[in-house]
């Protein structure tokens, strides 16, 4: 069966109340029409940057679908908005989900963004998982400000492989930007999903399953690399839940409007 229950505000980001199967046939049923679909997954981190940016929640909240990818943005929606999510629908277990539906329906998928060495390992395990699954190409991120000269040959390359699916990995908030900024030029899905690519790949190790579904896989991700990731854990985990108390009980209301870029950042 599938749930959608609408897009609802957490602090002036637009995140889908939704299951599974709906973020799947939304994608699977927007390659089959060869059109533009924009889907991000979202945990804490990827709500604050559009809570901190205007621009950038102009960005994300133009987006198909913003999945509650972490458990506290699923909480979010059900305390604030009683939607009754029962589960999460997280970036690297939609991106299996997305490849399995792909497979079987022999619709041909494109990864972007990550190492050569990520994606070789990615690619080489995904197709042991799902055999029938075609692999249209790759392309490693090249980690920097790209011209539009760049852009438009990085989008003609993905097109010209025959991609009916794109799955973009190049971190919070660079993923949600490249799908923005390229969604059109490309014509087909993409899917900003993160940690999806290394997890995958084997070269990270996801949280086990109970610390997932109670919330704590920052704390697991934070003990792994805590000199990259103490700040925003720490400091921004806080922020949420002082931010999420205020809208919760009235004392705050979130605009979801946002400022427009005034120009493309151009990222790849």
């Amino acid at each position: 069966m599938m749930l959608h229950k609408g897009k609802f505000n957490v602090l002036g980001v637009s995140v889908d109340a939704l299951d599974y199967a709906y973020a799947v046939d939304s994608v699977l049923a927007a390659a089959k029409e060869n059109r533009p679909f924009k889907v991000t997954a979202l945990a804490v981190h990827g709500v604050m940057t559009g809570v901190m940016d205007p621009v950038h929640r102009w960005r994300l909240n133009g987006f198909d679908l913003v999945t509650p990818d972490g458990q506290p943005v699923r909480w979010a929606l059900n305390l604030i908005h009683r939607t009754n999510l029962a589960k999460r629908v997280y970036g690297p277990d939609l991106t299996l989900h997305v490849c399995e539906a792909a497979a079987k329906d022999g619709i041909p998928v494109y990864f972007y963004g990550s190492r050569s060495e990520v994606l070789e390992a990615l690619v080489s395990r995904l197709q042991a998982k799902f055999p029938e699954l075609k692999i249209a190409g790759s392309a490693p991120s090249q980690f920097r400000q790209v011209s539009s000269d760049e852009k438009e040959q990085i989008a003609q390359k993905i097109r010209e492989s025959g991609a009916g699916i794109v799955f973009v990995g190049l971190g919070c908030p660079r993923q949600e930007v490249f799908v923005h900024e390229f969604a059109e030029a490309i014509g087909k899905p993409l899917l900003a999903v993160g940690a999806a690519f290394d997890f995958h790949a084997g070269l990270k190790q996801q949280a086990p399953r109970w610390m997932q579904d109670r919330g704590l896989e920052w704390f697991f991700r934070l003990m792994q690399e805590p000199g990259r990731l103490w700040r925003r854990y720490l400091g921004l985990n806080s922020y949420f839940l002082i931010l999420l108390f205020l809208q919760t009980v009235g004392l705050r209301r979130f605009s979801d409007s946002g400022s427009k870029p005034a120009a493309e950042v151009g990222y790849a």
